[in-house]
């Protein structure tokens, strides 16, 4: 069984995000006696401007054959004017502002494209949704396509031109239960085989006092956010949030914000931002926290949280995100906030009561362990897909309408 990933980067300097998500599964299945995996992929590494980084070329990487080619284009300069236009009201957007806006937001790479054609994988698998190269690629290969969608409710998804990318494919692969509806509310998928399976995670070493030295929080109580930091990603909220919750509850707890930083929020003497970190140092930092907070609104399904419980930490979230706040209701592994109010009476019981940050972190951890563990999820998945290639090769699904 030969099964090819198609996503617009790929690498061990991708860290987080949907192609990190396509890296663990791809990896796992070549493990597997009988399977052969590539991913046909740009030269990027920076999601922001999708630059050209890496040499094109073929390497194996972790028993993966990774095809990279260059990109001809990245993100226009002009990507922000573009992008308001098309997403004005998406639904509406013309043929033509749909087309700038995923040619301009990019990475445009039509020898990806040519790669998957000429493939000759059993199965060509494309995550997330978003991107040009499953746009342009999924069409091309609509017969063997398996789909990823990693989709949520946000703007761009409303654009008329997903809808043939989403019911042409020949498997759908959810992470969440909240994605699933939300997909089979927007799109014609119930023809289509899919599967709910989530992502797993595995612990790496790292302690919490080498963390809290290398972070200088000393002994300190501190909650912990892990990702990018962006106002995308509800940094910017948060900040203002924990700002206010110190002002009105002053005292020794921190903030950690742990990842690359884009937007900072406001220089707090209380938030602690030292950008991209050392798997031992964050796994060092969530087992030394109080409790981990997840701010953003925006998630197919979050890895983040998964590490939390797997750390053994509460988890506090925003419960805008359907998925993460699925998560919290399904495990009672966590609370959630939905404006200040909310945040500061939620913190203020984790910060205080003990026996709740036990009580939510062991049920969060059964969560996981019932639902997220790597043997289990690659069984699922692996079987998932040989049962769509059979039907592929007996003709497939219809075509969408």
């Amino acid at each position: 069984m030969k099964v090819g990933y198609v996503v617009p980067r790929y690498g061990a300097e991708v860290v987080g995000g949907a192609e990190h998500a396509a890296r663990m599964f791809a990896e796992r299945l070549a493990e597997r006696p009988g399977w052969d995996v590539e991913v046909l992929t740009t030269c990027a590494v920076d999601s922001n401007t999708w630059a050209n980084h890496y040499e094109p070329g073929t390497i194996e990487l972790h028993g993966v054959q990774v095809h990279r080619f260059a990109s001809v284009a990245g993100r226009a300069d002009d990507f922000p004017e573009i992008q308001a236009r098309a997403l004005q009201v998406p639904a509406h957007a013309s043929a033509e502002d749909q087309h700038h806006f995923i040619t301009s937001q990019g990475p445009v790479a039509p020898a990806v494209i040519d790669a998957a054609r000429a493939s000759d994988a059993d199965l060509l698998v494309f995550y997330p949704y978003l991107f040009w190269p499953t746009v342009h690629g999924v069409p091309a290969v609509a017969d063997r396509a398996v789909f990823h969608p990693a989709a949520h409710d946000e703007a761009p998804v409303r654009l008329p031109l997903f809808k043939p990318v989403f019911e042409s494919v020949q498997g759908l692969v959810f992470q969440t239960i909240s994605e699933r509806d939300f997909v089979h509310s927007r799109f014609d998928v119930g023809h289509i085989p899919q599967l709910l399976l989530g992502l797993g995670c595995e612990e790496e070493p790292g302690t919490a006092e080498e963390a809290r030295a290398a972070l200088g929080l000393g002994d300190r109580p501190y909650l912990v956010c892990v990702g990018r930091v962006d106002n995308a990603k509800g940094c910017g909220v948060l900040g203002q949030f924990f700002a206010e919750y110190k002002r009105r509850h002053p005292g020794p707890l921190a903030l950690a914000l742990l990842g690359q930083v884009v937007e900072p929020p406001p220089a707090h003497p209380d938030i602690v931002m030292p950008g991209p970190v050392s798997g031992a140092v964050k796994w060092g930092a969530l087992r030394g926290a109080t409790a981990m907070v997840h701010p953003s609104a925006y998630e197919a399904f979050s890895i983040a949280v998964i590490e939390g419980w797997t750390a053994g930490l509460p988890l506090l979230v925003n419960g805008r995100c359907h998925p993460t706040r699925e998560h919290c209701e399904r495990s009672g592994g966590g609370l959630w906030f939905e404006s200040y109010a909310t945040f500061e009476v939620a913190v203020d019981r984790l910060v205080r009561d003990a026996d709740l940050r036990r009580s939510l972190a062991a049920r969060g951890s059964a969560y996981v362990d019932a639902n997220f563990r790597w043997p289990g999820l690659i069984d699922r998945y692996s079987a998932f897909l040989e049962r769509v290639a059979a039907r592929t090769r007996r003709g497939g699904v219809r075509a969408a309408s």
